[in-house]
């Protein structure tokens, strides 16, 4: 009798439809023994003021700047700016084979930095529904003003949580990094979905949703395993936001979160769609926090319109990314190496996998419940 496949393990490949890219799948591999890396468990126990953080309040910051003593929010431009309003201008010539090979082109823009709080030792998965709201009012008026300057061409809202994501202050911060081009991953995003639209006249993260969500056999050779329970790679959801592990995510426990309706950027969002994505936000953020009762580390950015004067509404739809490093505990993270720099990404746990453990994890943080 032949041998049936097996989504949960058998190695295959995915494809990601949004970057135009493949990921090895090896659910196989999860039963492994692991003797490698082992990260150190940061400490838990930082206090709400912080006398030399460069971002608590009334502080001075390292270029001189002090703080004000502000409550809730605050944001300000970036003290050591990775791209500056003014610079002089290049762009090298590509007119023959060799200048095609060197290329280079200026960028200029700007750089923030929001604190989500006063608080020094609280992060988003601890907040509530309304300061993050704040959070988000705050992403749509930045992207108002600053889509008002015509050498801006892209706004990338984005968040390093951790000091394994590279973040060098724990207190709650994003960061708004805005370009005179489009950045390499957003491009990506914006040529598949043009190309998708082009080829079945709908946007292809719409219909995703309706894929991941509909009860009906809506692909004729959609395998049922990949469809059993409906939604497999559902996390959470509300009247306005859905939260998967993509059926083509990297890492172990990735989420995108997408906007039910067809909006292109955040000043679309009405007054209840910003409290769904508020509401969303913590309870994926909870969830994460709760799975290995950690502060969960990610990268977690923003995909929305680009500002360059052109009309996005058949390329954009608003949507957000979280990419969290571990695999197996607080202590042991996946890393893309070896094979996934040189051939392709691969991972080993499912995302179905992965989907069912995120949701069978709590919305109330473990901290509360440990108080409690």
């Amino acid at each position: 009798m032949a041998l049936e496949f097996d989504y949960t393990e058998h190695s295959h490949r995915r494809f990601n439809p949004l970057t135009n890219s493949w990921v090895l799948c090896s659910p196989h591999r999860t039963k492994r023994p692991w003797q490698g890396q082992v990260e150190a468990m940061v400490p838990d126990t930082l206090p709400k003021y912080e006398a030399t953080c460069y971002l608590c309040p009334g502080n001075v910051r390292a270029q001189g700047g002090k703080n004000p003593n502000y409550e809730g929010t605050f944001i300000f431009n970036n003290d050591f700016a990775a791209i500056l309003p003014r610079q002089p201008e290049i762009s090298t010539p590509n007119s023959d084979k060799f200048s095609s090979l060197l290329r280079i082109e200026s960028v200029l823009g700007e750089c923030k930095v929001i604190c989500y709080s006063h608080q020094h030792n609280i992060t988003m998965a601890e907040m509530t529904n309304s300061s993050i709201l704040e959070i988000i009012q705050i992403w749509t008026s930045s992207y108002l003003s600053l889509s008002n300057n015509p050498r801006i061409s892209y706004i990338q809202v984005f968040e390093n949580k951790g000091s394994i994501m590279g973040c060098s202050n724990p207190h709650p911060h994003c960061q708004i990094w805005c370009t005179s081009t489009i950045p390499e991953e957003p491009s990506k995003e914006l040529a598949s979905m043009r190309i998708y639209h082009n080829l079945h006249g709908s946007c292809l993260l719409c219909d995703y949703i309706e894929l991941e969500t509909s009860s009906k056999e809506t692909c004729a050779n959609f395998s049922k395993t990949l469809k059993e329970n409906n939604s497999p790679r559902l996390v959470c959801e509300n009247k306005s936001f859905i939260c998967f592990i993509p059926f083509w995510a990297i890492w172990p426990f990735e989420t995108i979160v997408i906007s039910r309706q067809h909006i292109t950027n955040l000043t679309e969002l009405n007054e209840e769609q910003q409290n769904d994505f508020a509401d969303i936000m913590r309870r994926i953020t909870c969830r994460y926090d709760n799975l290995f009762e950690c502060s969960f580390p990610y990268s977690m950015g923003l995909h929305q319109a680009p500002v360059d004067g052109n009309e996005h509404n058949i390329d954009s739809h608003l949507h957000l990314h979280f990419y969290p490093p571990l695999l197996r505990s607080s202590t042991v993270k996946k890393f893309m190496v070896g094979y996934e720099l040189l051939a392709e990404p691969q991972r080993d746990l499912t995302p179905e996998q992965a989907a069912m453990r995120l949701r069978s994890c709590p919305e109330i943080h473990y901290k509360l419940r440990v108080q409690n």
